[in-house]
């Protein structure tokens, strides 16, 4: 038998000749936090318009909602000023003269007076007069009618307080 000789050792190249090392990277790996580094320092510009950007779009949008809370509250406030010159303009009609008239009359017939009048200047006549008075022509009147007056009148000394 004859022998054949296994070797077991690097290949050879099929044309005869040794095979080549390795050849080695000739690139050089920077470390991972250097490169976030670097980017970090290349996108930080635009990162900050972006902000400054969006925190100049909010502050727009506060500010348009503060100016229509500005403008409600304007508003509201017209209509209370109106409202207080209503109830003045109220309070001047029942006059003195008108008060001490209602205060001198019978109870039975202020009532009936007061009853045929406008709520509101009912109310500020009863309002002005005396509470024993008030109360005498209260008495006489219906109950659903002297009930919504003595609301207003009670409504109005709150209003004083």
């Amino acid at each position: 038998m004859t022998g054949v000789a296994l070797v077991i050792g690097p290949a050879a190249a099929q044309d005869g000749r040794a095979p080549e090392p390795p050849k080695p990277k000739l690139t050089v790996e920077k470390p991972a936090d250097a490169e976030a580094a670097r980017y970090c320092a290349n996108v930080a510009p635009s990162i900050a318009e972006a902000r400054i950007a969006w925190q100049t779009k909010r502050l727009a949008e506060l500010d348009a909602q503060l100016r229509q809370r500005i403008a409600d509250l304007e508003k509201a406030e017209a209509s209370a000023r109106a409202w207080v010159a209503k109830r003045d303009t109220v309070m001047k009609s029942a006059s003195d003269e008108v008060v001490a008239i209602y205060s001198r009359m019978q109870p039975e017939n202020a009532a009936r007076q007061l009853s045929a009048m406008d709520e509101k200047m009912a109310a500020a006549i009863l309002t002005r007069l005396k509470p024993g008075a008030a109360g005498a022509i209260l008495d006489e009147m219906e109950a659903d009618r002297a009930s919504r007056l003595a609301g207003l009148v009670a409504a109005r000394d709150d209003k004083k307080s």
